[in-house]
């Protein structure tokens, strides 16, 4: 019988400890890259609705970006990133009218932390 309640407690810590294995594995999983379909819904959020010639042209751009960082040997993957992001937001850019661009130019850019900063933080004196 005491042989049962410490198997039985073994394998409830067992179960126990292994929650937050698969919470990191899960977590791992949803920080690749945004297929096209969620930039796009990003970009609508941010510019207001797209037409749907937009839509297609920036999907298309998404794709070839894509491309460009599996044809990338993983070692160098993390330095050419940021050129061939800043090439993909001109492009995506040059989709948008004049005001929709005005408001793509305020969106926060991947790997620039955030917002863009606020003057860092420092209080004024009154």
């Amino acid at each position: 019988m005491k042989i049962r309640k410490l198997l039985l407690c073994a394998v409830a810590v067992g179960a126990m400890a292994s929650v937050p294995l698969l919470n990191a594995q899960e977590q791992k999983k949803g920080r690749g890259m945004m297929t096209a379909e969620q930039r796009i819904e990003q970009i609508e959020q941010a510019v207001g609705t797209l037409t749907a010639d937009q839509k297609a042209k920036i999907k298309d751009i998404y794709a070839k970006m894509a491309e460009k960082m599996q044809s990338i040997p993983q070692e160098e993957r993390r330095e050419k990133m940021g050129e061939i992001m800043q090439a993909t937001r001109k492009e995506v850019r040059a989709v948008l009218t004049p005001e929709q661009q005005k408001k793509y130019d305020e969106m926060p850019q991947p790997g620039r932390g955030g917002s863009g900063g606020g003057g860092g933080g420092r209080k004024k004196n009154n």
